[in-house]
């Protein structure tokens, strides 16, 4: 009796150690996963949009991030005076943690010869994306008033960072939702001698990232 104890002991022992082995694995495996992977175990669900802003289908989000910064506005002659014209974004992304991943700005796309688009680098690997507008919203069932459209871009080019990360690259749009200000101001750009001034104007959104699904 004492032999068949010994022996069932012995093997939930075995068990246990077993058991606590494939979940040590489990999880150095996920570990090693790049960001642009880990959505296969912890899959980000996409915000409810507008029709128009719409992902196609065929993709996936896989990162997501929190922006504060400013929308950055000059003052310009038009043809029928003068009026504040956007000249890009400069904003920090945090996680969920409140930890810094991602840096948005205005910079020339390699991939077009130059021209200027929406960037987005990852803070940790450098990798970064362009991208350009191809849908926005301003609908009252989902803008809040006073905020910047919600748009919805695609990635027209992508690099890694110079020690080959790849966070990023695999991004194939990116969507701008949850905005909260960041509208040019409605005084002080009225007349010639305003031109030149620039006004930065605080915002929040959240940039959700898409890549193409493996399934």
């Amino acid at each position: 009796m004492e032999r068949t104890a010994s022996v069932t002991s012995r093997v939930t022992r075995t068990f246990r150690q077993i058991i606590a082995c494939i979940g040590l694995v489990a999880t150095a495996m996920v570990a090693q996963l790049q960001p642009a992977q880990a959505w296969q175990f912890f899959p980000i669900r996409a915000p409810k949009v507008p029709a128009n802003l719409q992902v196609p289908e065929g993709n996936i989000a896989f990162l997501v991030g929190h922006a504060t910064g400013t929308q950055d506005y000059i003052c310009l002659p038009t043809a029928t005076g003068f009026a504040w014209t956007f000249f890009g974004p400069q904003a920090t992304l945090l996680n969920d943690d409140t930890r810094q991943i991602i840096t948005h700005f205005l910079s020339p796309n390699p991939f077009e010869n130059g021209t200027p688009r929406a960037t987005w680098q990852h803070s940790r690997d450098t990798s970064v994306v362009w991208a350009k507008m191809t849908a926005a919203s301003s609908d009252p069932a989902f803008v809040a008033s006073g905020a910047i459209p919600w748009f919805l871009l695609q990635v027209v080019g992508a690099q890694p960072g110079p020690t080959d990360g790849h966070t990023l690259t695999p991004t194939t749009y990116i969507q701008r939702v949850h905005t909260f200000g960041g509208v040019a101001p409605a005084t002080g750009c009225a007349q010639a001698a305003d031109v030149g001034g620039k006004a930065l104007v605080p915002y929040m959104a959240d940039y959700f990232f898409y890549q193409a699904s493996r399934f």
